[in-house]
């Protein structure tokens, strides 16, 4: 996630820095009482929950008890705001479901036990792997399935206009599961979406990372229930569902925030404090404590006030809410949001809680960083060093940088696509490069076509390298028709509306019938390699193998024991000759192949390759 420049929230923030009892904006008018998690389960491996009540002055509760076979409350804990309390629950491991009871002086609250998640055939919390192809969506921007829910009375995001990248659009997860067989055509296996919970902000609510609700998906996207509807339609079309994870922060309205349980919920500065961003200073061997500080409590933009992961009450607050998400609605996997903003061993905590209850899923971690060592050190590695994460994989902008590089600047000793060569050669850092997700561009970045000046061949290179290239590759919703846009003024330009997604849109590229020719170009190399990829077992899991670059040339294999594939990159200004001779540790024992792309068949001779072109060949005996 990028940062924001919104200013509403500037006369708030004078109080924030200034203790607890500022710090409590808002405080609740009824009796109403919210308990958080909502709802638990048994036969989870771990047996312990800590329930999280909010409601005015509900400390000053008497004689709380709960009656129910295998539940013991173990623990009732008061904190410095008389609005919080929470209890600790053991729930053992042959507890039925049910409902109980949880009686305090002047109320009773009624918490339900559901039974498991049972697969029936269908699999949840799977993960994804290097043999998936997963396709980033802004659920805001894609498409308007439900306009019922357009705008919703009471919150503070009133906005619905699409003249304008500032204000929401009206996407929702209806919109998403109306074309899930678009996606599948396309050659999807797993959808990554930006956040669905609620943001209930004054403004920019589109892009989901300001949480005001953990527990309550935002009712513009449909609510709890088009999450439900979009999650079991996608696993029964047998696409997985990447869940957007945001642990470092929440929005300036979040309830925890309006109404601080206690002053150490946040990261708190006697005046407000900005992260440097600067992830260098976690792994510096000379860095200041100082500086240290600063980057992992400083804030990340004063509308999101930073979470105290090291405060126990948060911790739990929040790795409950993980797994009640996956367990609740059958996630298989999380991109963790601002990975190095964390803290780090709070995140360790929580990838293990995860793990330990769905040892399938699969943890992708942001890291917006410069340099291997640097994007290495926040997932598991080789390194011997003090603090090691347990992180599976992380979105790689090493390899994103180097590709820029390839497609963009000449051929040099460590320029051009020698980049790209070195950073691969790096790998050996990793625990399992496979487990990096790869991509061109995302929701806050320079669309990719746009970085390559619009050169379709260059975007073409780019795009075989994404699906034959070694990690997970992930696409941004409509790179598949080399859409434009950059991030100035505003990264909502690079967030713009599927076309077709709207009644009344004009054209309609769900359909081959309103695509350009260069739409169908692209989009029918994508499907091609995508589809491809699914029953190739060399690009999903085989081994990975590069020739040094030669004069802008960038040749490497994929493989196993049953299968060859030869990837030819020229990054050159002139086109060039490749022969099959260079390359014979690879494809010495075979005498045909075909061309990926287009199906053609052809001898093991010499052939020429044309400026900034790529071909995909599978290699035959």
């Amino acid at each position: 996630m990028n940062i924001m420049n919104n200013n509403y929230c500037n006369a708030v923030l004078k109080f924030i820095a200034t203790g607890f009892f500022t710090l409590i904006l808002l405080h609740a008018t009824s009796q109403q009482v919210d308990i958080y998690p909502p709802n638990w389960w048994t036969g989870m491996k771990n047996t312990s929950l800590q329930l999280m009540l909010h409601g005015k002055d509900i400390a000053n509760s008497k004689n709380i008890t709960l009656n129910y076979p295998g539940v013991t409350l173990k623990k009732i804990q008061h904190v410095d705001n008389k609005n919080y309390l929470f209890l600790d629950l053991n729930i053992s491991t042959t507890t039925k479901p049910g409902t109980f009871q949880i009686k305090l002086a002047n109320n009773n609250i009624t918490y339900v036990l559901k039974p498991k998640k049972k697969s029936n055939g269908i699999s949840y919390a799977q993960g994804v792997t290097s043999k998936d192809f997963m396709y980033l969506i802004m659920p805001d921007r894609f498409s308007n399935g439900d306009e019922s829910n357009d705008k919703v009375a009471g919150m503070k995001d009133q906005s619905l206009r699409r003249d304008t990248v500032f204000n929401r659009h009206g996407g929702d997860l209806k919109g998403i599961q109306n074309h899930l067989d678009y996606l599948s055509d396309l050659g999807v296996t797993s959808i990554w979406l930006n956040p669905v919970w609620e943001n209930d902000m004054p403004d920019r609510t589109e892009h989901g990372y300001a949480f005001t609700n953990h527990y309550k998906v935002d009712s513009r996207l449909g609510g709890n229930k088009a999450y439900h509807e979009l999650v079991d339609a996608a696993h029964n079309k047998g696409l997985k569902i990447i869940q957007d994870a945001v642990y470092n922060h929440v929005g300036l309205y979040h309830f925890t925030v309006q109404d601080l349980p206690m002053k150490e919920w946040l990261h708190q500065w006697e005046k407000y404090t900005n992260t440097t961003y600067k992830d260098q200073t976690l792994f510096d061997p000379y860095a200041s404590k100082k500086d240290v500080k600063q980057m992992a409590d400083g804030w990340f933009t004063p509308q999101m006030p930073d979470l105290n992961q090291s405060n126990p009450f948060v911790a739990n607050f929040l790795i409950q809410h993980a797994i009640w998400s996956v367990e609740e609605f059958g996630i298989d996997g999380w991109r963790i949001d601002t990975y190095a903003y964390n803290d780090l061993s709070f995140m360790n905590k929580c990838n293990k809680a995860l793990m330990n209850e769905y040892p399938k899923i699969t943890l992708f971690g942001e890291t917006w960083v410069h340099g291997v060592p640097n994007q290495s050190y926040f997932c598991e590695n080789n390194y011997n060093i003090p603090y090691k994460s347990n992180l599976q994989g992380v979105t790689d902008f090493q390899t994103l940088w180097a590709i820029m590089d390839a497609m963009n600047k000449d051929f040099g000793w460590d320029d051009g696509v020698n980049k790209l060569y070195t950073t691969l050669a790096q790998d050996f850092v990793y625990k399992d490069p496979t487990r990096n997700v790869i991509f061109l561009d995302n929701h806050d970045m320079a669309r990719f076509y746009t970085v390559v000046g619009e050169d379709i061949n260059k975007y073409k290179s780019a795009l075989c390298w994404l699906l034959t290239a070694r990690g997970t590759p992930e696409l941004y919703y409509t790179s598949e028709f080399a859409t434009t846009g950059t991030t100035s003024p505003s990264d909502g330009y690079v967030r713009l509306d599927f076309p077709g997604g709207w009644r009344e849109d004009k054209v309609n590229k769900f359909s081959f019938g309103d695509r350009t020719e260069k739409d169908n170009q692209i989009f029918n190399l994508i499907k091609t390699l995508a589809n491809y990829r699914k029953q190739s077992s060399a690009l999903a899991t085989g081994k990975f193998m590069q020739y040094l670059p030669e004069d802008g040339v960038y040749t490497y294999f994929r493989y196993d024991n049953n299968q060859t594939i030869m990837i030819v990159m020229n990054t050159s200004k002139i086109d060039k000759n490749i022969s099959f001779k260079n390359y014979a540790e690879r494809t010495g024992n075979f005498s045909k192949y075909k061309n990926i792309l287009t199906n053609e068949m052809g001898s093991m001779t010499d052939f020429k390759l044309g400026s900034y072109q790529s071909i995909v060949l599978e290699l035959v005996k």
